[in-house]
């Protein structure tokens, strides 16, 4: 195959760098690195503070700065959409006059490339990575269809947009089965996210405490408000969050663990937490919310209904039994990266004939 010429749209907040903010950074730095590996030119715009992709170049996004005078206008909107708008604004300006890349693939939450895909000169993909949003939602309306080739991580976040645009592709997220590795498994639970009130690492908890079990908590704690009105007050004894790990960190302490809690309070649009527990062989106890049904079997997890903590604590002890082996075959064969950079790899060849 011909090498393509690809160019990564990331976010302009957070920087593509470990411990990653969240799974869309995580995605988009493992597609990356994915995509140079197949020997195509990469090019990812991204937050200021990204690591280095091998292989390919990492250009940060600019914001333009304001005046003293502007910033006093009593109209001025909030600093960081300001600084979001332009970066974006500028991003693709560029790209409409320029003829350097064969796609662009857009990984953003923002508006601006899904509004400007017409001005380009060579094919835009979308892969929305959340349910619906205002700003995005009004922006493939506003389109009017020349939003460009719009992907989903699972087929149930193509469900939560169908309403305003057809033919969406799935592409599920994968995770480097290379690097998350199996390990023997045993210890306490684990948690794993964002601390925010839609991952509800606060019924993970009661869980844990429910089914008489240790349980570790790993992830930044994002929402500070909720944290210590929510989360901290139940943390002690058996209880512990561990922070924001590295990559080879985290993986150590999910690979230990005996299972995962899933405890989403939202429409989870993919999961990746779970596909990463998977590959390290750790079964999962969870909620049966947005697209976590599509991401396991009975072979290596049980879902319960959602917010049922004692329903969860009762699973425990038969997700804990599961096969190991299990979980990490169902990674390789479902979610591993490869599959995931092949089906992305596809898609650009298609829109870019």
């Amino acid at each position: 195959m011909t090498p393509l010429r690809i160019a990564l749209i990331a976010s302009s907040n957070h920087p593509l760098a470990e411990p990653f903010a969240g799974g869309l950074e995580a995605h988009t730095a493992l597609l990356a690195r994915g995509l140079t590996s197949r020997g195509h030119h990469v090019t990812v715009f991204a937050a200021p503070g990204s690591d280095p992709v091998p292989g390919a170049r990492v250009e940060e996004m600019r914001a333009l700065s304001f005046s003293a005078a502007a910033r006093t206008d009593v109209s001025m909107p909030a600093a960081r959409f300001m600084a979001e708008h332009h970066a974006y604004l500028d991003l693709m300006l560029r790209l409409a006059h320029g003829h350097e890349f064969d796609v662009v693939h857009n990984n953003s939450l923002h508006h601006l490339p899904v509004v400007m895909a017409r001005t380009l000169a060579v094919p835009l993909v979308t892969t929305l990575h959340t349910p619906p949003t205002p700003w995005l939602e009004s922006a493939i309306i506003a389109a009017a269809g020349r939003h460009g080739t719009l992907t989903a991580v699972s087929g149930h976040t193509a469900g939560a947009w169908r309403h305003v645009a057809d033919g969406i592709t799935v592409i599920h997220n994968g995770v480097d089965v290379t690097t998350r590795t199996p390990g023997p498994g045993g210890g306490p639970l684990v948690w794993a996210g964002r601390m925010v009130p839609e991952k509800g690492p606060h019924l993970a908890i009661l869980a844990a405490r429910t089914a008489g079990r240790a349980l570790l908590l790993a992830g930044p704690v994002s929402d500070r408000t909720y944290f210590d009105t929510t989360v901290a007050p139940l943390i002690g004894g058996d209880v512990r969050h561990v922070g924001h790990l590295s990559h080879s960190e985290l993986t150590r302490l999910v690979a230990e663990a005996s299972a995962m809690l899933v405890t989403p309070s939202w429409e989870e649009p993919y999961g990746l937490v779970v596909a990463e527990a998977l590959a390290c062989g750790t079964p999962v106890a969870g909620f049966a919310v947005g697209a976590l049904p599509e991401i396991v079997d009975d072979s290596c997890a049980r879902l319960v209904p959602a917010g049922d903590v004692a329903a969860l604590a009762a699973v425990v002890p038969t997700v804990e039994a599961l096969p190991r082996t299990a979980a990490r075959r169902r990674a390789e064969r479902c979610w591993s990266h490869r599959r995931m950079v092949d089906d992305y790899v596809a898609l650009y060849s298609r829109v870019a004939a």
